[in-house]
């Protein structure tokens, strides 16, 4: 029996949780429900996930021990709109990861790095620690999101193109259980603040001073094409925006990003 349970101000706030000993996708569970008429908010959560998926399809799997965790907000937003909700994601598990790593910080004096990099992932030291997916679907008159997060916590795959790792790689000592708590709290605040797009400029404004490779080369690739140049900042849709060597300011909307050869590959 899973020991998962919501934090406390998440519960007060009214979330539900469907935790689960095993699973193939916390997303999929959520939409599944979604279109059998749960409104949320709900927690679809899980330490084993076996049929994960990220962008495009690619795999993501969460060995046991590892937290594969999905929220159902039932909103009246723009899908557009409903897109920017991954940027509190990624705030809300820089948070909960700042708040479970506080006595290892304290052990080891090290600065784990956590750093939020676009569209969709959180690096630890460089490397990804975590991956965000968000899927939306009409249901009614309204619009089913579900946040998808999905964290390395005892184990990080070794073949990948890109470098990940694991808090207990870092030496963070926490288990799944505590780290979902402290997830769904942070949630609770971050959702707050983005309060169905209102309060984006915040957000971007939060998710900016924690981007990681802000100010530096990257490359974007999608499919044969790549668009190089300095990664200059984020727009108020949520938009990577490239500074070309010609000087102009290029909106990207979606890709594979490069910073110093590490990939961006989220998946949830």
């Amino acid at each position: 029996m899973t020991a998962l349970h919501l934090g406390s101000k998440a519960a007060a706030a009214g979330y539900r949780l469907a935790a689960f000993d095993s699973t193939g996708s916390t997303n999929a569970e959520a939409l599944t429900s979604a279109r059998a008429g749960e409104a949320g908010p709900t927690w679809f959560v899980t330490t084993e996930q076996t049929a994960g998926r990220g962008r495009r399809q690619r795999a993501w799997i969460a060995p046991r021990g590892n937290l594969a965790s999905s929220v159902l907000e039932v909103m009246r937003v723009p899908p557009g709109t409903a897109a920017t909700l991954g940027f509190a994601a990624g705030l809300a598990l820089e948070a909960a990861l700042q708040q479970v790593s506080l006595e290892a910080r304290a052990r080891s004096g090290i600065d784990f790095g956590f750093r939020l990099k676009w569209p969709n992932d959180v690096l630890a030291s460089g490397k990804k620690l975590a991956g965000i997916l968000l899927e939306a679907e009409n249901v009614g008159d309204r619009l089913a999101v579900v946040v998808g997060i999905g964290t390395n916590v005892i184990a990080a795959p070794t073949d990948t193109p890109y470098p990940a790792v694991s808090l207990h790689d870092l030496g963070i000592s926490v288990s799944a259980e505590d780290l979902f708590a402290a997830l769904s709290d942070a949630w609770t605040e971050l959702r707050g603040i983005w309060d169905d797009g209102r309060g984006f400029p915040e957000i971007r404004r939060r998710w900016l001073e924690r981007a990681a490779g802000l100010g530096e080369p990257v490359s974007i690739r999608s499919g044969d094409s790549a668009l190089e140049g300095v990664f200059d900042s984020i727009d108020d849709t949520g938009c990577l925006i490239v500074r070309t060597t010609d000087g102009r300011r290029v909106p990207v909307s979606a890709g594979d990003v490069y910073f110093k050869g590490v990939a961006s590959m989220g998946a949830a």
